[in-house]
């Protein structure tokens, strides 16, 4: 039962995010003074009542859950959910990371300065810097890293740096990422794996096995991994920030199914979880002895439509499959009712990104008109699924076995078969589920979209040729909108770019959504500063978006 105290903080200040971005990069040398505040800016919409944090403390070790497995830990050839990423920020650095107030800076890097069009962006690397096997963090190991593995033809991310085409090296500290075109939103790139450096040595000498053995920057250095099991890491006292990590070692678990996380938290079995789904946010709030790292960010759940194969390329079929579902019921089932509003874009309410005409125009619940669309493209001597006129549509729904998921499968496969649909349910554990969606091998599935990075690269993965674009769609509207996005940073006309995206979006459905996620990593509370890290000049970071921590400021009482 729940004691007096509900030990809540929800972090997360709404920003602009790269607003600005030029002239905040530039200089902006991770050393040295900060913003004049050393406890710097506090944050919008903060409850400050989780457990008392006290001072540091050395040594010890936690145990923390998983909402699911990772396919491989090397840059290029993971695919880092929010899961894999948490895990990933023990062991790497990132060259970029965003602040509490938005903007990009220098993390592992010292400085990153752009030209005067933005076509060539020059980073320099912090000195004495090493990977954990001993051998140094450089321009050449940053060139290594780029030139074969993260632009190699398998890679994942070589889509996300198709602007990139060379990456030079100035000096022994210094590169320069040459652009093709202007690029303001590059810097943004650089927080996600393309910009968590790893160790080139290391990686050619495991060959085929670098991906099981992760040799990166980061606070903690890999000890083993057992597939489904456990991810060990142990600290890493040759790290570069002095008097981090705190914690002695960290073992980290997939456990998919959310009961079990949280029985695992409530029995201590393990110390800390992370989640995604809002009925386990409201369970961790009913634990005694826990507190709630909360962040409500971009992030939305919802539904890809793989609109590169029929019938689904056809508007109305997708239209219609908007128009059916009924986005309170489905709020309600995942239990967000009163936790989360509806989502109608890639950008919540109170980003300054979300637009209100996409808001309106995004379908919402309307049987009568789901069912004429549905009709009108199954009578149709010219649909473009070949079928016979007046025969229905049987597709397949996939979805990770969660009870949640599964109770929210069912509820689509109800409001579509309402129309004559034939809908099948399958269940996918979620390291194929990722996969499918990267290779097109589905129809329709559950998914999330949305997140905390530059508009231009959230919009530009998810919507032009590349693996991250997982619903196969593509526009001219989209492609103006994100000429735009790449060439300026000014607000106002970045806005009303992403604007014209989301309109795009509402009107042409590639993706259902049902609402914004509150996510949380819920620990007990013997584990302080889950959301409390700071660049190495002191200013504030971005808490725990997406239920991802930076680890090595974490530190246990027990």
């Amino acid at each position: 039962m729940r004691g007096h105290r509900r030990p809540v903080r929800v972090s997360g200040k709404r920003v602009l995010a790269s607003v600005g971005l030029v002239g905040l990069l530039l200089g902006s040398a991770a050393c040295g003074g900060g913003d004049g505040d050393d406890n710097g800016p506090a944050q919008e919409g903060t409850v400050e009542d989780v457990s008392e944090q006290g001072d540091p403390v050395e040594g010890g070790e936690i145990t923390v859950g998983l909402e699911a497995e990772t396919n491989s830990w090397l840059p290029g050839e993971g695919s880092f959910s929010n899961s894999g990423t948490t895990v990933a920020y023990a062991i790497y650095d990132p060259l970029i990371k965003r602040t509490a107030e938005g903007d990009f800076r220098p993390y592992l890097a010292e400085s990153m300065e752009p030209n005067a069009d933005l076509t060539v962006w020059t980073l320099k690397l912090r000195p004495n810097v090493q990977f954990h096997d001993g051998t140094p963090l450089n321009a050449q190991a940053l060139k290594t890293i780029f030139d074969e593995y993260l632009t190699a033809p398998t890679s994942n991310v070589k889509n996300t740096l198709a602007d990139v085409t060379a990456l030079n090296v100035v000096d022994d500290l210094t590169v320069e990422y040459v652009l093709a075109q202007t690029n303001a939103a590059f810097p943004s790139v650089l927080t996600g794996s393309p910009g968590w450096p790893f160790s080139p040595t290391a990686a050619a000498a495991a060959g085929e096995d670098a991906g099981a053995n992760p040799v990166g920057t980061g606070p903690f250095q890999f000890v083993s991994w057992q597939r489904d099991s456990a991810f060990v890491v142990e600290k890493n006292d040759n790290y570069w920030q002095e008097g981090l990590p705190h914690l002695d070692g960290i073992t980290f678990r997939p456990i998919p199914d959310e009961d079990t996380r949280v029985s695992s938290l409530q029995s201590g079995d393990i110390d800390a979880m992370q989640t995604l789904r809002q009925s386990t946010v409201q369970r961790a709030r009913d634990l005694d002895g826990v507190d709630n790292y909360e962040y409500l960010g971009n992030n939305a759940g919802g539904s890809i439509i793989n609109s590169s194969i029929a019938p689904f390329d056809d508007l109305r079929v997708r239209q219609a499959l908007a128009y059916a579902i009924d986005q309170p019921a489905l709020i309600d089932v995942i239990g967000g009712t009163g936790l989360t509003p509806a989502a109608t874009q890639y950008f919540s309410p109170d980003s300054p990104f979300y637009s209100e005409k996409a808001a309106e125009a995004f379908p919402t619940y309307d049987m009568e008109q789901a069912q004429e669309l549905y009709d009108d493209y199954i009578n149709d001597p010219q649909r473009s699924d070949g079928e016979p006129v007046g025969t229905d549509l049987a597709f397949t729904y996939r979805c990770p076995p969660d009870p949640t998921l599964n109770e929210l499968s069912q509820l689509y496969q109800n409001f579509w078969s309402q129309l004559g649909m034939d809908v099948s349910l399958e269940t996918v554990e979620q390291a194929a589920h990722v996969q499918n969606g990267i290779s097109k091998d589905y129809e329709v599935q559950c998914w999330r979209v949305g997140d905390e990075q530059d508009p231009y690269v959230t919009l530009k993965n998810a919507f032009t040729e590349g693996p991250l674009n997982f619903t196969g769609y593509t526009s001219p509207e989209i492609a103006d909108g994100l000429e735009t996005l790449r060439t300026t940073t000014d607000l106002a006309e970045r806005q009303e770019a992403v604007a014209q995206i989301s309109l795009d979006i509402s009107e042409n459905v590639p993706n259902l959504f049902t609402g914004y996620t509150l996510t949380d990593i819920a620990v007990r509370d013997v584990v302080k500063n889950v959301d409390g890290w700071t660049f190495p000049d002191g200013t504030e970071g971005d808490g725990v978006p997406g239920a991802q921590a930076m680890w090595g400021f974490v530190w246990t009482t027990e």
